[in-house]
């Protein structure tokens, strides 16, 4: 059998949707699986070993048109039997129709971002109301008769010397360090950076660990004023791209950071994890181990919108409002999260 997995973005969702390459290879060893993926999050999955070849959209180093063709190109050689549509955009339905599969199957409302992608399909899968987003994922192996819900993230990550570069912008010294992400693509995502830099001091004063300020493209502002409200106790990570970040994710003692891709990849990793939760829900889309801590304002928020049908949520990128909902999330509240991970970490230990 051959199957082709259709989620182009973003990296959190990416990360989320692993579990269904797992699930297939667990179940169908002898398959072929390809997963198309935009470039901007393809050097996450060139870790994931189950994932026999990557097809990428290349969405940022060619134009529009030759992106396009290209892909059409490399999609007709596959002869997939199934194209699983694990995005619901119409967009990600057209790649899996221009597949040429047998099978084409996406979801059914209202789990579907845009409704005319289901035009698209020859199939589609009900996950019957899932409270977390790899729930409904999974789900939609049930077409497949796959009713494995198990959640595992099969990511090899391989440190080509950032760890060794990270430690010695902390001195050269080989003890542990914590991480920050204060980062989002949404604005509205992003805890203030003054209240970041109070958590690295705490967590030095207290914890005795330096931290380490990771970044992005257009970040490097928002990390270099994390460093400079930490009282010392916080350095900028080096530039990173994917295959270093999970590294540099993987060797971190914990991560505190909002909710975007890098803490979806720490939670996958098995990274001890902070979240730092406002307009998303964690229920939903908040990491999944029982000993990560999650401090949310998510219930007060005027941008999350809850929509009625079996639990779906949209969410508003951009808030009106003059006050937003992180605001209302303080320096002593990350900090016991901080304190409540750690003492987790000692127990299990």
């Amino acid at each position: 059998m051959r199957v082709l997995i259709v989620r182009l973005s973003s990296l959190g969702d990416v990360v989320h949707t692993i579990p269904v390459a797992a699930a297939l290879r667990r179940h169908f060893p002898d398959a072929t699986i390809d997963w198309v993926v935009d470039e901007a999050c393809a050097g996450l999955l060139s870790l994931v070993p189950v994932i026999d070849h990557l097809i990428v959209l290349r969405s940022e180093s060619a134009s529009t048109m030759s992106a396009w063709m290209t892909l059409r190109r490399e999609l007709s050689v596959g002869r997939y039997d199934v194209a699983l549509d694990v995005q619901g955009l119409g967009k990600s339905a057209l790649v899996a129709r221009l597949s040429g599969a047998a099978r084409i199957i996406g979801f059914k409302l209202p789990f579907l971002r845009e409704p005319w992608a289901g035009w698209l399909y020859n199939e589609t899968a009900d996950p019957g109301g899932p409270v977390h987003v790899m729930e409904r994922n999974l789900g939609i192996l049930t077409t497949l008769g796959i009713t494995d819900s198990t959640w595992t993230f099969p990511i090899e990550p391989e440190d080509v010397g950032i760890v060794a570069e990270t430690r010695a912008s902390l001195g050269g010294s080989n003890e542990s360090f914590a991480l920050l992400n204060p980062s989002s693509a949404w604005a509205n995502k992003c805890w203030p950076t003054d209240r970041f830099g109070a958590v690295a001091a705490y967590i030095r004063e207290v914890h005795g660990l330096r931290t380490v300020v990771i970044w992005g493209l257009a970040d490097e502002a928002r990390a270099d004023a994390v460093v400079a409200s930490s009282s010392g106790a916080a350095v900028r990570a080096p530039r990173t791209n994917l295959t270093d970040l999970a590294a540099l994710l993987k060797a971190g003692a914990f991560l505190v950071s909002g909710d975007t891709g890098p803490l979806h990849i720490a939670a996958a990793l098995g990274t001890p994890v902070v979240g730092v939760y406002g307009p998303s829900d964690p229920v939903r889309n908040g990491p999944w181990s029982p000993h990560d801590e999650v401090v949310s304002v998510s219930g007060d928020c005027y941008c999350l919108e809850r929509k009625t049908q079996r639990g779906a949520v949209g969410v508003v990128r951009r808030c009106g409002h003059t006050t937003w909902c992180l605001d209302g999330i303080s320096v002593d509240d990350v900090c016991a999260a901080v304190d409540r991970r750690f003492a987790s970490v000692s127990a299990h230990a």
